[in-house]
């Protein structure tokens, strides 16, 4: 059974958007975003998800935390100056060569850098989702107001939980007994 309104392993890429080290200190609940980020990653491991992560302007901003960096593993990291990640032509290429129709995104900040994203995104056609306990800004007023404003537009907010058991589809899934151990 293959909703479109739902995600799915197969056609799903994650974007782990720019939640790096300057940022610890300014994020409403960095802990979690961290948290829920981490799982998101190693479940899109367990699913063979392509996973993509971004730094904005890492030379001032220091590299993507070390506990995603760790979870993420040996990947290639994008470098970006642009606050949207399709502003920059090698990161969009990299989207656009995954032949992924849904995207997923975690990061920071959601009213800046996640919305100019999702809504080049859309631009794209591509079917756009967030986690919203893995996506947060400087202010919890500016989070509320991009997820509604995201939602508006045709974003799906989600979660980390649902995203990930949307994918498994099935305690018959290969992986379900290693991805029930990561939400726990």
């Amino acid at each position: 059974m293959n909703d479109p309104k739902m995600l799915s392993a197969d056609k799903c890429l994650l974007l782990v958007v720019d939640i790096q080290d300057a940022f610890l200190n300014h994020i409403e609940q960095m802990d979690q975003v961290i948290k829920r980020s981490r799982i998101m990653i190693e479940a899109a491991k367990l699913l063979d998800l392509p996973l993509i992560a971004t730094e904005q302007y890492p030379q001032a901003l220091g590299r993507t935390v070390k506990v995603l960096r760790d979870a993420l593993g040996d990947i290639r990291y994008y470098d970006k100056v642009c606050f949207s990640c399709c502003g920059d032509e090698t990161i969009k290429k990299a989207i656009i060569d995954s032949s992924r129709s849904q995207i997923l995104m975690v990061g920071i900040e959601t009213h800046v850098c996640v919305l100019q994203t999702a809504f080049n995104l859309l631009e794209m056609d591509k079917q756009v989702f967030i986690a919203s306990d893995a996506v947060s800004s400087r202010r919890q007023n500016d989070t509320e107001i991009a997820l509604h404003r995201l939602q508006q537009q045709g974003v799906i907010i989600t979660t980390t939980e649902t995203a990930i058991m949307e994918m498994t589809a099935s305690s018959k899934h290969p992986a379900f007994r290693e991805i029930s151990r990561l939400i726990k």
